[in-house]
């Protein structure tokens, strides 16, 4: 079993709170934690990560005695500095004090073969040596489509951003795979996290990442599997109303899903999530997230 929490709210302070509170766990005291947002672009949430969103993760963190905090990323599309400037990453850091690694401008030595069993991948792909070597891993996503060959952008697809973009033809060969979702997954096979916590205030139900059809979801998911993650966020989706390719078939079908489970890097049905929630409204909508899975 994992558990799961969900929050009704737009409030991404409270949300960001609550998803750390209950869980009642910390598995960041003391620890060197590597914390993963979503910054493909600039573009406004849910295409990035809110600055709001990320403020909070990091200023938690700090309170539960996170030995250090450093930021490491990469854009794509966009320039990966000049993404950082637009979205105020600097202006942050400057502020709370956390370190920033450009993961774009890191040479490949700091990056490091993997080639996960029964790989997709022609020759493995490189992932960035920070998150191989982790003390403690966290991540926020957001709750998206991706009109890309991805069919989702969620907490498994994130990981894409640690696979390196300039000068290299990884993301050329994962966008023109017919395994694109199975590869998505494979990533994540190649390296542990500890957190996850996705921002569903603000969706795109069709389109993204960098731009779709908008809806309020008013909703933060947080735990430590990302399959539950990415599970509860297609059955999110789907009650949004979305894409074809998101809406079809069981949800442990959907090929980011159904491979990762394969590789065994999480949950394998919906029965072995616990859902943990902070009020009524929240009940409300886990009833309503149970009832995608049925």
């Amino acid at each position: 079993m994992t558990k799961v929490a969900v929050i009704s709210t737009n409030d991404r302070v409270y949300g960001v709170n609550k998803s750390f509170e209950l869980l009642g766990i910390n598995l960041v005291k003391g620890k060197n934690v590597v914390l993963k947002p979503n910054f493909n672009t600039a573009d406004p949430p849910p295409a990035s990560t809110h600055i709001d969103t990320l403020k909070q993760i990091i200023k938690k963190m700090q309170e539960l005695k996170a030995r250090s905090i450093t930021v490491a990323e990469r854009a794509g599309p966009a320039d990966t500095e000049q993404t950082f400037k637009e979205v105020g990453l600097y202006g942050l850091a400057d502020e709370l004090g956390f370190k920033i690694v450009n993961l774009s401008a890191v040479p490949e030595t700091e990056y490091i073969l993997k080639k996960p069993r029964d790989s997709h991948w022609n020759d493995g792909f490189l992932l960035a040596k920070i998150y191989d070597i982790a003390e403690c891993v966290v991540e926020t996503c957001c709750l998206k489509t991706h009109m890309y060959g991805g069919h989702f952008t969620l907490s498994m697809k994130n990981a894409t951003g640690l696979v390196p973009r300039e000068g290299y033809r990884y993301m050329s060969e994962l966008h023109s795979s017919p395994h694109q979702r199975k590869m998505i997954a494979e990533i994540n096979a190649a390296y542990k996290w500890d957190f996850i916590i996705m921002d569903g205030v603000l969706a795109f139900v069709n389109g993204g990442p960098m731009e779709g059809t908008l809806k309020n979801a008013n909703v933060f998911v947080a735990g430590t599997d990302k399959i539950a993650i990415d599970a509860i966020g297609v059955a999110l989706l789907r009650m949004l109303g979305t894409t074809p390719e998101v809406s079809k078939g069981p949800i442990f079908k959907q090929e980011q899903i159904a491979r990762a489970v394969e590789l065994g890097i999480g949950i394998s049905s919906f029965d072995e999530i616990e859902f943990i929630t902070d009020s009524k409204e929240s009940e409300i909508l886990v009833n309503k997230i149970q009832d995608e899975f049925s």
